[in-house]
């Protein structure tokens, strides 16, 4: 089962997107955006929904938080911290481009890593890929972490930001071995705050409902350690 008492929910409704605080997202709240059905969640972002202030693209996304609801923020020297999950992208938009999995900056919109699955319908398969800032402002850059990875097809990945700032993915296909990127950010980001984030944050805003990311998660977990 999904602990969801350490995150809240942004929804693309609402001017600016909606967020669902972490007591009623763990009542039970569902709706068109966001369900949770015998421990899956499933996450459905239109590319025609409304954005988070300051964001050009749609999102049906988690955000860490405290059981209380307050935002939980971090300085990545404190811990070995953890972002685990297991799922699958069953829709992507015209682009292909659905981020499952991040890593944000509270101080700017220049997070170090988002995780972000990748279809080719020429090819007929997706991938993984790291899309990343060694430097806080910089353009970023992108590595593939995991290949063959068709719509629908379930992996895992964890995402671990070490105290002494290596960054790392760790992806996996059922039956196959696992693979590992990594790289070592600059010492600028230890001034910066951070919390992870998941779900389908689709990276498209043309079209209408019927183009969208959607993701199913059947484990999730954070670990500050």
């Amino acid at each position: 089962m999904i602990d969801l008492n350490t995150w809240n929910l942004s929804i693309p409704v609402g001017e600016p997107a909606t967020t669902i605080t972490t007591p009623l997202l763990v009542s039970g709240y569902q709706d068109d955006y966001f369900k949770n059905i015998n421990g899956t969640l499933f996450f459905w972002a239109p590319v025609d929904g409304t954005t988070t202030k300051s964001a050009k693209y749609p999102r049906s996304e988690l955000r860490e938080t405290y059981a209380d609801g307050k935002l939980r923020n971090w300085k990545y020297k404190e811990a070995d911290n953890y972002l685990r999950a297991t799922l699958k992208v069953t829709q992507v938009p015209s682009t292909g481009k659905v981020v499952i999995g991040q890593i944000h900056n509270v101080e700017g919109d220049d997070p170090p890593i988002k995780l972000q699955y990748e279809y080719s319908a020429a090819a007929k398969t997706g991938s993984v890929t790291a899309i990343y800032r060694l430097k806080p402002g910089i353009d970023t850059s992108k590595a593939i972490v995991l290949r063959n990875v068709p719509l629908g097809q379930s992996f895992s990945y964890t995402i671990r930001l070490t105290p002494g700032g290596t960054l790392a993915v760790y992806a996996k296909l059922p039956s196959a071995a696992q693979v590992k990127w990594s790289a070592k950010l600059d010492p600028s980001w230890d001034a910066q705050t951070m919390y992870f984030k998941a779900g389908s944050y689709v990276q498209d805003n043309v079209g209408d409902n019927t183009e969208a990311g959607s993701a199913q998660f059947t484990s999730l977990k954070i670990e500050h350690l």
